[in-house]
């Protein structure tokens, strides 16, 4: 049993159970995470500084308003029309800003990301944030800034509070530029696609790391083999990709000699460089035996349905995809999971977006897909909001798996065993 490090924290924990007591007690393994991803620990221009630096701190004290104005809530708070200027948020004082937000808070107060966060900080820190005063919000930013402090021990303590069994985080390339002590990761594709440009400066910063410039078909090579070799040795399980949020899943087989590797590209160029690159990372996957994620839907839906992804599960039998969100493809990325030995699911961000759309899900896989196939992480950007997603999957699993499986001859014992294979087992055999 963990113990968050102000006191009252620790007298409220016995008062706020994991609810769903027959799942509680089994494993989750948090195959897709991006833990630190908030405003106290910082960004790099492309993305947040936990995702580049190994072990990155936070620059600044970390409070609740880091923990709620995160990168998903953020934007989804601006996207349904808030003009609020959320940066003043973490220069005012701590309970001015909490005032401030309300009312934009009041507007997305059910929607899944806001109770995701607000769950996993009732069931951590014993305090519900819908219902501060400003002695409990004190007491909460307290907390919350003494287990940042040392924020990779709090998530250790976290996750054994929450039977969180393991945890992978998909980083950039450069996060492997020195050697570091192991940590479950996958290396993202995605920045390599967009190297072509004749001035790159993070081009010349991953040919330094790579000791290759990538400048043709052969270099190019060379290049991505020493960055796999680099991030392998460091702690890399797979690789990871999200292309979806903004052009189709088909990747189309190249030759060299339809590629122009640099200078200034046309649309057509840039995405044959790309058809190019994914096919050359899949041979490396494919060739070491990773696994493979990639966004579906959520984003972009008119052009980030799975189904492309077929050709690609086909050409590299030996490179485990795993779809993650689905959302709203789910009868499509069931399909691809039923037929395709090498295809898989990760629900991960569904109860994030609405706690529903993981019911959904379930629902439509549950007596279709191979139980194998299915694995529930959470896509979350602090261990907060994955104790809040787990919660309302542990629930959603302890709901829908005996009411789909009640005519079938299924004992209580088989259930536990198929709720553990999709919470823990299948991730821990796709990323072994």
């Amino acid at each position: 049993m963990i113990v968050p490090t102000r006191r009252f924290v620790l007298a409220s924990l016995a008062a706020v159970p994991l609810r769903g007591a027959s799942f509680a007690s089994l494993p989750n393994f948090c195959s897709h995470e991006h833990w630190g991803s908030i405003a106290s620990i910082g960004t790099f221009p492309g993305g947040y500084r936990a995702d580049i630096e190994p072990g990155a701190r936070p620059g600044r004290r970390t409070t609740l308003i880091d923990l709620v104005v995160e990168p998903y809530f953020r934007g989804w708070m601006t996207a349904g029309g808030a003009t609020l200027d959320f940066n003043a948020l973490f220069e005012k004082d701590p309970w001015d800003a909490w005032i401030a937000l309300q009312p934009v808070l009041a507007r997305h107060r059910f929607s899944g990301v806001y109770q995701c966060t607000r769950r996993g900080i009732l069931s951590l820190y014993g305090a519900d944030i819908s219902r501060l005063t400003k002695p409990a919000l004190q007491r909460l930013n307290d907390a919350i800034t003494d287990n940042y402090a040392r924020h990779l021990d709090w998530y250790r303590r976290a996750m054994k509070q929450a039977n969180f069994s393991d945890v992978i985080r998909p980083v950039h390339p450069e996060f492997y530029s020195s050697a570091q002590p192991a940590e479950r990761t996958m290396m993202r594709i995605d920045p390599l696609l967009d190297l072509w440009k004749a001035d790159n400066p993070r081009r010349r910063a991953m040919a330094a790391l790579a000791r290759v410039e990538p400048a043709d078909a052969k270099s190019w090579r060379e290049f991505l083999t020493n960055l796999f070799d680099l991030a392998s040795r460091n702690g890399a399980a797979g690789t990871k990709q999200l292309q979806a949020y903004r052009r189709p899943l088909h990747f189309e087989a190249r030759s060299d000699s339809d590629v122009v590797f640099s200078g200034e590209l046309t649309a057509g160029q840039q995405r044959t460089l790309q058809d190019w690159i994914v096919h050359e990372c899949s041979k490396q996957a494919h060739e070491r035996g990773w696994p493979h994620q990639v966004h579906v839907g959520t984003n972009n839906i008119t052009e980030s349905t799975p189904m492309p992804l077929a050709s690609l599960a086909r050409a590299y039998p030996k490179m485990k995809i795993v779809m993650i969100h689905c959302w709203p493809f789910l009868k499509e990325a069931g399909w691809l999971a039923k037929f395709h030995p090498n295809v898989y699911i990760d629900t991960c961000w569904q109860p994030i977006l609405n706690p529903q759309f993981f019911r959904e899900a379930i629902t439509t896989w549950w007596n279709y897909v191979p139980t194998h196939k299915i694995t529930c992480g959470h896509d979350a950007t602090t261990v907060e909001m994955a104790v809040g997603s787990s919660l309302f999957t542990r629930e959603a699993l302890e709901e829908v798996l005996p009411e789909r499986t009640r005519q079938m001859g299924a004992t209580e014992a088989e259930l536990r065993d198929a709720a553990a294979a999709v919470l823990h087992g299948n991730a821990a055999a796709i990323y072994s």
